[in-house]
């Protein structure tokens, strides 16, 4: 098994690091562009969902990035010590109705658990929010 580590200052000019960090090792697991896209997208939407929600601004907290490379499937961490998210907090976005309509609330994690096969949420005092996001590479045929 191959980790990565970095810990980024809570800044959106950051997640171009983070993001550089997840594709060169979403790369070298074998994924192709497709799902390298796929977890960039993901990645990013929920280290933005970090500083927006958890630390409600930039440079207030710290993001924790460790990128796992098991055989087959690439496991992303991402912890934050900001305020405690629960996901079941977050309605079910209405993707059905129109645009005018829509409540953009949850559209990024509906689209987080689109682009990923697991997303796992926990939290603790201790070790503060802690989101783990596993892509794995198809079976051969």
């Amino acid at each position: 098994m191959q980790t990565k580590h970095g810990v980024f200052p809570g800044r959106y000019e950051n997640l171009e690091k983070i993001c550089d960090l997840v594709t060169e090792q979403a790369t070298r697991a074998g994924f192709d562009d497709s799902a390298v896209y796929a977890i960039q997208t993901a990645v990013d939407e929920a280290c933005s969902n970090i500083i927006e929600h958890a630390y409600q601004g930039e440079d207030r907290g710290l993001i924790d990035v460790t990128i796992s490379n098991e055989i087959g499937c690439l496991t992303i961490r991402l912890i934050d010590q900001g305020l405690p998210f629960n996901p079941d907090s977050i309605p079910e976005p209405d993707i059905h109705a129109s645009l005018d309509q829509r409540d953009n609330h949850g559209l990024g994690m509906f689209f987080m658990h689109k682009l990923m096969d697991r997303i796992y949420f926990e939290f603790s005092p201790d070790t503060g929010n802690i989101l783990t996001m596993v892509k794995c590479l198809p079976p051969h045929r």
